[in-house]
């Protein structure tokens, strides 16, 4: 089973993008998921989560702009990012908790995904 993040590019201020977060691969479903992002000279922050339970966390920064929602197909998760700023350029990374029937738990990372927004 692999992790698969894309939908990054390059996006004016203002404009939106969506990000997903697979797991391909032996039927695994995500349990729950955390997107993380790392912008040059600076260290990863998480920016959004949502729990087994379907409870959603965000970052100050990205609240109210910013949607983190499962998939119905179980194994994608997704995050909206709405009017998007410049300082929300960074290489945003999905890391998940994956699960299934007769399936060993296991928490993997996906490659990161860069966002860039230009004013």
């Amino acid at each position: 089973v692999q992790l698969q993040a894309s939908g990054g590019g390059l996006v004016l201020a203002g404009g939106s993008l969506r990000l997903s977060c697979t797991a391909s691969g032996s039927r695994y479903n995500v349990n729950s998921a955390d997107w993380y992002r790392q912008a040059p000279g600076k260290q990863r922050e998480l920016v959004a989560g949502v729990s087994s339970g379907g409870s959603t966390t965000y970052a100050d920064s990205v609240k109210g702009r910013f949607t983190i929602s499962r998939g119905n197909a179980k194994n994608t998760v997704y995050l909206q990012m709405n009017r998007l700023k410049p300082e929300d350029t960074a290489v945003y990374y999905c890391n998940a908790n994956l699960g299934g029937p007769g399936r060993l738990p296991k928490n993997l990372w996906g490659r990161g995904t860069l966002v860039t927004v230009s004013s």
